[in-house]
């Protein structure tokens, strides 16, 4: 007996909350955390490529995770204000595909970025008169290039495997963006597959990551205990502590969400907790990792005078009027 199956052709986003009287709210705050994180990355992001104070791998590194701060959100969040000011949450197939796509390239690329900069932290602190000759520009560029590979590899795989699965007569999405989790228990097919490459993915550039970060921090850690001065230890760790608490929120909120026992599994948990690494954290990287920096504020203070005296007249102008 032949059984009509409908092949859907698009998906329907519930978004954060399924409840209308909470979406007013929502947009706001999504629409100001969105704002906060756009302006705040791209000052990062100007500053670190026309200041020639901040011209060094630390603030290579740092400019590079806000570009894909900036991409990450920019990859989910106006599809998702845009829903609620249209009141239509429904995505095609391949924008779906590719929402998933560009959500989840700059994501694997920032979890290795951030592994990066521990450990550029690390001799940094702990073997100062060599880091130059260790972390040196050309470093930086090819360590770049192969973190965005390995990145772009990974979303291929996920993407390509997610979206080959039929979707049958279910295309409601819970969820406020298409992630691989929410729309796998949506396949009319086995995943058994899907989901080996997803755990795997997971544990390589999630819990293997934080593992060599864990361990960075610990050098850094017993380092920063061998500093005489008060002060400088009270600073130092002021700043190792920041770091480590937003690494540990943006880490442990993707492990919760990929690697977790289909029993314990709950959408609506979920949601939550990937608006921490898709949203929160976002706007919270130029502020912990660059805006408290005393190298930052002065070269945000000169490219205010730079962009002042670029709107004054130029003298010799007015000396001819």
């Amino acid at each position: 007996m032949k059984t009509n199956i409908t092949i859907v052709s698009e998906f329907i986003l519930l978004g954060l909350s399924t409840h209308p009287e909470l979406e007013s709210v929502i947009f706001i705050i999504f629409f100001l955390t969105y704002t906060v994180a756009l302006i705040g990355n791209v000052m990062i992001l100007y500053l670190s490529i026309t200041d020639p104070g901040l011209n060094t791998p630390m603030y290579f590194f740092l400019g590079l995770l806000s570009l894909l701060d900036i991409w990450c959100t920019s990859a989910t969040i106006p599809k998702m204000l845009s829903s609620y000011i249209t009141q239509s949450k429904v995505i095609s197939f391949y924008g779906c595909a590719a929402q998933m796509f560009f959500f989840s390239w700059p994501l694997v690329v920032e979890l290795l970025l951030l592994t990066v900069m521990a450990y550029d932290r690390y001799v940094a602190i702990g073997h100062p008169l060599r880091y130059a000759s260790i972390i040196n520009h050309l470093v930086c560029f090819k360590t770049a290039i192969t973190i965005i590979i390995i990145g772009l590899n990974n979303s291929f795989i996920q993407t390509s495997c997610t979206f080959q699965l039929p979707y049958c007569d279910n295309n409601k999405i819970n969820h406020f963006f298409c992630e691989v989790m929410p729309l796998l228990k949506l396949a009319c097919a086995d995943i058994y597959i899907n989901e080996i490459v997803v755990y795997t993915s997971d544990f390589l550039f999630a819990v293997c990551t934080f593992f060599l970060i864990c361990v960075s921090y610990m050098f850094i850690l017993n380092t920063i205990l061998k500093i005489r001065s008060a002060k400088g230890k009270r600073k130092a760790f002021s700043t190792c502590a920041s770091h480590v608490i937003i690494v540990s929120l943006y880490f442990g909120a993707v492990i919760a969400t990929y690697i977790q026992p289909k029993q314990s599994s709950s959408l609506e948990i979920n949601k939550i907790v990937s608006a921490l690494y898709a949203v929160i954290t976002p706007s919270l990287n130029p502020i912990i990792y660059s805006l408290r920096n005393n190298e930052v504020k002065e070269a945000f203070k000169r490219a205010i005078k730079r962009n002042h005296f670029c709107f004054l007249p130029h003298p010799k102008i007015l000396l001819v009027a």
